[in-house]
């Protein structure tokens, strides 16, 4: 691992990190935020959307303040495999920058692109090395595709995760075009295994044993079309999952939504983690 960056902020520690990936064939970036003391640190990844990477969240968000007074640890992967030799597309919802945390079966996605076994498998084993945190206090949350990311990681991987959270995330791949191109892209003609990143699916097939929490900016321009909360919520009723979502009159998509409700969902998530 190369430290690109390590910087004081907020009493503790702002570091990236660059590292040849197992996982993803590639060169990959993370940024993780360590609160002063000495830990061991619970932690929340936080994966972010379409067309981010880790420096979205880490330096729009304005989650490390909270984090720093809640002795919380976080970790921000970036969205997808990079370099030259990874493919990407003209469309910006597929390719780099739109891994859509999964693993791809099709050409020409497959030597690259898996950013779930990266996210789950590989990353946390990496955090460990640089830093003293407690895998068994462990939660996860997202935006927009990242969202999509957290819930369905979480529901995959139980025990893993202790908390669960998402910031408008795309509900159900299978029904919204951005989803529909990335699954029939990535996966192929294979509806079966569709279904497994799908967050609106896993809620009825996996199943979550806690609460989750959603929030949505009502006036999100891609709230009818790509991300259709209401199918999340039909399908925790269906699975008895206790979810919370709450419609934000006023906010839109962006990271002016995402930076006013961070606090609310970093106090949610160590009210779980303690």
């Amino acid at each position: 691992m190369e430290i690109l960056v390590d910087t004081g902020l907020h009493g503790g520690r702002h570091m990236v990190v660059r590292h040849s990936s197992e996982a993803t064939g590639c060169e990959m970036e993370f940024a993780l935020f360590v609160p002063a003391g000495k830990g061991p640190f619970p932690c929340l990844y936080y994966l972010s959307g379409l067309t981010c990477t880790w420096e979205n969240a880490a330096t729009k968000a304005g989650a490390q303040a909270y984090a720093a007074q809640a002795g919380l640890m976080l970790v921000f992967p970036d969205t997808s495999p990079r370099g030259d030799d990874v493919a990407d597309d003209a469309d910006f919802s597929l390719g780099k920058g739109a891994g859509y945390y999964m693993t791809a079966t099709s050409e020409p996605w497959a030597p690259h692109y898996a950013m779930d076994t990266y996210v789950t498998d590989e990353l946390p084993r990496l955090v460990a090395e640089l830093a003293p945190v407690d895998h068994n206090r462990t939660g996860i949350t997202g935006h927009s595709m990242g969202g999509h990311g957290a819930l369905t990681l979480a529901m995959k991987n139980p025990g893993q995760y202790r908390s669960v959270s998402a910031f408008a995330p795309i509900a159900s791949l299978r029904q919204v075009p951005w989803g529909q191109a990335a699954l029939n892209a990535y996966r192929g003609d294979d509806p079966e295994s569709h279904a497994l990143y799908d967050a609106a699916a896993l809620m009825e097939s996996h199943g979550w044993a806690g609460p989750m929490l959603v929030d949505q900016g009502a006036d999100d321009p891609f709230l009818d079309e790509h991300l259709k909360p209401h199918l999340l919520a039909e399908a925790a009723e269906r699975a008895g999952i206790d979810l919370t979502l709450r419609l934000q009159p006023g906010y839109d998509h962006s990271y002016w939504f995402v930076s006013s409700f961070i606090k609310d969902h970093i106090d949610w998530h160590m009210a779980r983690l303690r």
